[in-house]
């Protein structure tokens, strides 16, 4: 019986959380506001970050590394187009800028402004995601790739905290319309009801998983692969805050609550991780194999 009330307790302290975060969420993205950074429409062409001087400091420090990274020499013109799929945590809206999900797709536009389509969603929107990215393969962009423009695919996804999850679910519906993932990146992972966010599907060539322990929320720290001779898992990085991540983008009760939770969305480790498995994905093609994809130590250094 105490183990059963346990058991429903969670749930209630999670919907809280995330509803703290959605708090946290809509008053950020009007102080941004306020301060004269426009929030862009996901699938629209924005500022970077790297170039953007009014964005609020905490965003600046989470792709400070990311930014410094070279531009890959290989020309775009080489790239098979790729598509990149965000997705936000919590309630947050898509085009919510003050969220590092939302900052990265315009770093990445700006990195490949003609080889990727990147484009952010909530994580209640994995059907309206599906059907762009249906459109977006097929060639007449009529919304019913064939089977050779499903199986030439090239889709990255990622995503934080509920929006991790979505990752893992989206991953594995692309899988049921017989469309390849090269690549799925998780964030905090918290489970959506209904959803685990620990099973990556075959379909998925390799897919990484960054967490933190700590806090109201705390992500999974394990995904694993279906059928591991298909899906290389690159690692699962336990992520540590001995030194605070600066987390003022969000309102006194987000930091105070779930701040572990904020500061690995912040880390500017995992965005240029994140950005140096892309780079290596897109400049490479085929290159992240079981045999060539880079090591847990490599990665973190």
């Amino acid at each position: 019986m105490r183990l059963q009330r346990k058991q429903n307790i969670r749930p209630s302290f999670i919907a809280a959380a995330m509803y703290l975060v959605s708090l946290a969420s809509a008053q950020g993205q009007t102080s941004l506001l306020l301060e004269g950074t426009t929030a862009q429409p996901s699938g629209m062409s924005g500022a970077s970050i790297c170039q953007e001087t009014a964005t609020s400091s905490p965003l600046r420090d989470a792709f400070r590394q990311a930014c410094l990274r070279k531009r890959p020499t290989v020309a775009e013109s080489a790239i098979p187009k790729t598509i990149i799929i965000g997705f936000v945590g919590g309630f947050v809206k898509r085009d919510n800028a003050k969220h590092p999900e939302v900052q990265f797709a315009a770093y990445l536009r700006d990195r490949y402004p003609s080889a990727i389509h990147a484009e952010v969603f909530s994580n209640h929107e994995g059907q309206k995601a599906l059907r762009q990215v249906l459109r977006l393969l097929a060639g007449d962009h009529n919304g019913a790739p064939t089977a050779t423009e499903k199986s030439q695919a090239r889709i990255i996804i990622y995503g934080h905290s509920w929006g991790a999850t979505e990752t893992v679910a989206f991953a594995t519906e692309l899988g049921q319309n017989n469309i390849p993932v090269l690549l799925t990146i998780q964030v905090d992972t918290i489970a959506k009801p209904g959803q685990n966010g620990s099973t990556i599907s075959p379909n998925v060539a390799s897919a990484v998983n960054f967490y933190q322990p700590r806090g109201l929320l705390h992500g999974r720290s394990d995904i694993h692969a279906a059928n591991p001779a298909r899906t290389k898992i690159i690692g699962n990085f336990r992520m540590t805050y001995e030194h605070p991540i600066n987390c003022d983008n969000y309102p006194w009760y987000a930091r105070t609550f779930n701040r572990p939770h904020h500061e690995i969305e912040n880390d500017p480790r995992v965005w240029d991780q994140a950005a140096s498995l892309i780079d290596a994905e897109l400049s490479s093609p085929g290159s992240m194999t079981p045999n060539s994809t880079p090591s847990q130590s490599a990665l973190l250094k």
